[in-house]
């Protein structure tokens, strides 16, 4: 996924907090708003952990392809 996404849901996610510490009815409302308050830091944990996957990915590539034109082997 696109760096754009992780960040809206991020942001989607404090501002549902922050709507629900203030406005909520229930019982546990703040800690409810706490609660999806910390899925921001683990979504863009997600995101970074997902670009780094990426970027391995393109290293591992590269890495195989510097072997093959070393070895004749061409992928």
């Amino acid at each position: 996924m696109k760096p754009l996404y992780y960040f809206l849901t991020a942001t989607l996610s404090i501002l549902l907090s922050i709507y629900i510490f203030i406005f909520g009815t229930g019982v546990n409302h703040e800690l409810i708003a706490i609660f999806i308050g910390l899925w921001a830091p683990t979504i863009i944990a997600l995101g970074i952990f997902n670009t780094l996957l990426g970027i391995l990915d393109e290293m591992c590539c590269a890495h195989k392809r510097i072997e093959g034109r070393q070895t004749g082997d061409d992928r």
